[in-house]
């Protein structure tokens, strides 16, 4: 089935008031870090927290009344989720929403607040959505498809509507990539208008389902991605045609990129994204090269990310930048020895956070300790000169790898 320009714009006028006309800002900082114009489309801030409330809303607005009556069912690892139930209880429609067993509690908890009945099922999205068209059948509900459906594709497309009205004319957009439904309605709406457009989806290297299907390979899977959003083993029917014929390109990120990416936006822009929201900055990022000069647009698309997923971002990610390190010194283990160590440290600029002190496990001889210090630094200078310090004042160190 073919999506066009004037579903887009109808779905834009349909929903119009029941979404948030998001900001598209130009990154000034971001664009010098990647040597590109960088713009920035913040589907987080949705009300739901993504791009997904455009296409649910799209479509319940498509219902019949007695489709309305009987209600809706929808599978979802989360953003969907509370996409549709946000505007079935706004509409008075009733929801069933099937999530997989390991959605992230928030969205978990979110979809409930939003009056809809949850069901927790299976490991992945592909056993959800086998229970919700069972539940379809069974109990007479419209299922309300993530991605393969005409009027959530058409509702995602909107977005490529603001950012031409907002940005001007873009030369590249980049945009993540599960089942498929943002990218190929978004890719409709941008190659309508500006033919001359690169598009380019973006997908973990751990579930390239769209890379694999596109390139007519049986798909090969990971372990699972921070990105869960867009962890879809299969793309969608109605997508993949309309990805093949309009992108360019579906480029694969890493794990460590999308967690630079989460942590990098959090840093400049003092904005939360999650793991799939990312996956476009992630991937001009990996790809400096292809995009620098271009004006690019990326869309974040999702900012529902777990805070303990979230903190473990930025720890890890003070620690790839070494703003948090840890030394390991070997001292004599006599009165003294440690206040030594930690004179030097607090003269230097370290602020230590944790001590480690080991006697019993290690091989060091008698009267010796293996001391673990964990401090905070101002990056790799600051820990280099603390290192050089030590090594002055007799007490030389080795970094412990993280």
């Amino acid at each position: 089935m073919q999506i066009t320009l004037d579903d887009i714009r109808n779905a834009a006028g349909a929903i119009a008031g029941g979404v948030v006309e998001t900001p598209c800002l130009f990154s000034q900082v971001l664009s010098r870090i990647v040597g590109a114009e960088i713009f920035l489309k913040f589907e987080n801030l949705q009300f739901t927290g993504s791009f997904k409330d455009r296409g649910a809303l799209n479509c319940l607005l498509g219902l019949d009344e007695n489709e309305r009556r009987r209600g809706v069912v929808a599978a979802s690892a989360g953003n969907h989720a509370q996409a549709v139930a946000y505007h079935a209880q706004r509409l008075g429609i009733p929801a069933v929403i099937v999530m997989p067993l390991h959605t992230p509690t928030l969205k978990v908890e979110h979809t409930r607040s939003f009056g809809a009945e949850v069901m927790l099922e299976g490991e992945g999205l592909e056993e959800a959505v086998q229970l919700a068209l069972r539940f379809s059948r069974e109990r007479g509900l419209f299922l309300v498809h993530p991605y393969d459906d005409p009027r959530v594709i058409a509702g995602q497309g909107t977005i490529a509507l603001e950012m031409m009205a907002a940005c001007g004319d873009l030369d590249v957009l980049l945009i993540p990539v599960g089942g498929g439904g943002l990218l190929a309605g978004n890719a409709t709406a941008a190659k309508s208008l500006l033919p001359g457009i690169e598009i380019f989806g973006v997908q973990s290297e751990l579930y390239p389902s769209m890379i694999d299907a596109l390139a007519g390979r049986q798909p090969r899977f990971g372990a699972p991605s921070i990105a869960e959003g867009i962890a879809v083993k299969k793309p969608g029917t109605l997508t993949l045609p309309i990805i093949r014929r309009l992108v360019n390109e579906v480029l694969p990120v890493s794990e460590e990129e999308i967690e630079k990416a989460v942590l990098l936006l959090l840093e400049v822009e003092k904005t939360v994204v999650e793991g799939a929201g990312a996956a476009g900055l992630a991937a001009v990022i990996a790809h400096v090269g292809r995009f620098k000069g271009k004006k690019t647009g990326i869309v974040l698309s999702g900012g529902n990310i777990d805070m303990p997923v979230l903190s473990s971002i930025i720890q890890r990610g003070l620690v790839r930048s070494q703003r948090l390190v840890r030394l390991l010194a070997h001292l004599r283990d006599i009165p003294g020895s440690l206040a030594d160590v930690t004179k030097i440290i607090a003269a230097a600029g370290g602020n230590i956070v944790r001590v480690d002190h080991h006697r019993t496990f290690s091989s060091l001889p008698v009267q010796h300790a293996e001391v673990e210090f964990t401090m905070r630094t101002r990056g790799p200078d600051h820990a280099a000169g603390i290192r050089a310090d030590l090594a002055q004042g007799g007490f030389p160190v080795r970094n412990v790898c993280p």
